[in-house]
């Protein structure tokens, strides 16, 4: 009779095989050289990046790159040098690669007549400034709080000092560009007078006023559909020669909120 064999019970079949612990499958990782090498590669790129990264870190912030000009592209109009000076000390910190240009810029653009500020690195230990400064045209004064400033050929108003002979504008807050746009306009329209605009005023409910160098007031009121302020005003300045050349009158005030005509006053000669 043929001899039986029977295997043992772990290797009767593959379904009967036992499932490793989880144990056993965590222990698997140290069996695998091509894992663990890839695990020490990655940690190996990263603490040279992290070395490289301090390495780079300290040696900018050592004092050896140190900023000791600043340049300007053009000299400045009406900024002094003393407050450039104070703007450098205050607001440069740090070498020529950290120091924050845009916090540079920002401190230069607080100046009362600087516009615009661009700064760039100028190798080795500079920065270069360039400044844009506010071309003030007239004087702006805020109908409503009466604060006195400047506004410039762009129509912004800002604050700074100056004691040059320039015309007064006022209106509420808002609308000095449209004001400036008027006394360009109404300026240009005055020119056969002979006379200058010197102050031409907003007020809160849209009524306009101008102010002429021989001391001439002109009142032109609202703007009217049926009596523009334009057509009110040319129909004043075609008839002035007649009025102060052919008829001598002296005049101290116009009233045009009229859509046919004007009111006249004449000047008080008795003061």
């Amino acid at each position: 009779m043929a001899e039986q064999r029977t295997l043992p019970p772990a290797y009767s079949s593959a379904a009967g095989r036992a499932r490793p612990t989880r144990a056993e499958r965590a222990r698997g990782l140290w069996h695998r050289p091509r894992s663990l090498n890839l695990i020490a590669d990655v940690m190996l790129v990263c603490a040279v990046a992290a070395l490289a990264w301090a390495a780079v870190t300290w040696v900018l912030s050592r004092p050896i790159f140190p900023l000791r000009e600043l340049v300007l592209a053009s000299p400045p109009a009406q900024t002094t040098q003393a407050q450039l000076e104070y703007v450098a000390r205050t607001a440069i910190h740090g070498n020529f690669f950290t120091a924050r240009l845009e916090d540079v810029r920002a401190a230069f653009e607080k100046l009362p007549w600087v516009r615009s500020a661009e700064v760039r690195r100028l190798w080795p230990d500079g920065l270069e400034l360039t400044l844009e400064e506010h071309e003030a045209v007239a004087y702006w004064r805020d109908s409503e709080s009466g604060d006195v400033r400047l506004i410039n050929a762009q129509g912004e108003v800002f604050m700074a000092s100056s004691d040059a002979a320039m015309p007064e504008l006022s209106g509420p807050r808002g609308t000095a560009t449209t004001v400036l746009k008027r006394f360009d306009e109404y300026a240009r329209l005055l020119e056969p007078l002979q006379a200058k605009l010197v102050r031409l005023d907003l007020s809160p409910r849209g009524a306009w006023a101008l102010r002429l160098d021989n001391g001439l007031t002109v009142v032109l009121g609202r703007e009217e559909e049926r009596a523009p302020l334009e057509a009110r005003l040319k129909q004043f300045i075609a008839a002035w020669p007649r009025l102060h050349g052919e008829m001598g009158l002296e005049v101290a005030r116009a009233d045009l909120r009229y859509p046919d005509g004007f009111a006249l006053t004449p000047v008080d000669k008795r003061k």
